[in-house]
């Protein structure tokens, strides 16, 4: 009988330490930086390409789908040339997303709205090179408010010019068309653009993740991600289409593959 008693006595000591470390590893995970999480190509839907009347039916399905981030363009009118939505709007998405959210900022000043945006729900915060006058200094700020820093490249802009800060970058967002209107044609010098982008990346011996953004389809996924690219962001491809959840089932398969 006391035999008994020692082994239930054992059996709930391990539980509960099992329990413990159990808890301790689930914290472990989720404070993990994006780039050590990369299990696989990450589907990120641009709800820029979404129905804004309807947009918690949208920001919902994405959360349901085998989607991995939700990507929010945020447009100022003066860095491009259409204006999106701000922070009350980003509020009520992240109000409602269960997946993280991948803020873009396209706007002038970045660094008055990082605060802002920490605050409201942003996981990723990305700005954009050209908007930018103290990169490393904006970059610092950002992740001093706990989010991941990406920074964006618009088609034009070399990414020789992010050999000095690419080991503070959390990600950086290649511009796959003209920046401030979903639905445009894929510029076909990405793929080049990407893979010389994952050469510095290796060669300076960094995480940083690659997210493509503008463009993207079925047609062009496979060949982005053998360029290089861990992030694939689509909107029109998605929201336009028939069936959003299936498609993003299917660019994710093929990202995948």
């Amino acid at each position: 009988m006391l035999r008994i008693e020692r082994y239930l006595e054992n059996r709930e000591s391990v539980t509960q330490t099992s329990k413990i470390e159990w808890s301790q590893f689930i914290t472990f995970a989720q404070n993990i930086p994006i780039q050590y999480k990369m299990s696989k190509i990450k589907i990120a839907p641009s709800l820029l390409a979404a129905d804004f009347g309807n947009l918690q039916h949208d920001v919902e399905m994405v959360n349901q789908s085998e989607a991995d981030w939700h990507h929010i363009d945020v447009m100022d009118g003066v860095f491009v040339p259409n204006i999106s939505y701000g922070m009350p709007v980003v509020k009520v998405i992240a109000k409602h997303a269960t997946k993280p959210l991948d803020v873009h900022l396209m706007i002038v000043d970045p660094d008055r709205y990082i605060k802002t945006f920490a605050e409201i729900g942003a996981n990723i915060l990305s700005v954009h090179y050209e908007a930018c006058t103290h990169l490393h200094r904006t970059l610092q700020a950002i992740k001093v408010e706990g989010m991941q820093a990406g920074v964006a490249l618009n088609p034009h802009t070399n990414i020789n010019l992010l050999e000095d800060t690419i080991n503070d970058i959390d990600l950086v967002c290649l511009m796959s068309v003209n920046p401030g209107f979903g639905g445009q044609s894929f510029i076909e010098n990405t793929y080049d653009k990407v893979k010389a982008l994952k050469e510095l990346i290796q060669r300076k011996g960094t995480n940083t993740l690659i997210e493509i953004d503008g463009g993207v389809t079925g047609a062009n996924a496979k060949k982005l991600v053998d360029a290089g690219a861990d992030v694939l962001v689509a909107g029109s491809f998605v929201f336009k289409s028939q069936n959003p959840t299936a498609t993003i089932a299917h660019i994710s398969q093929i990202a995948n593959s």
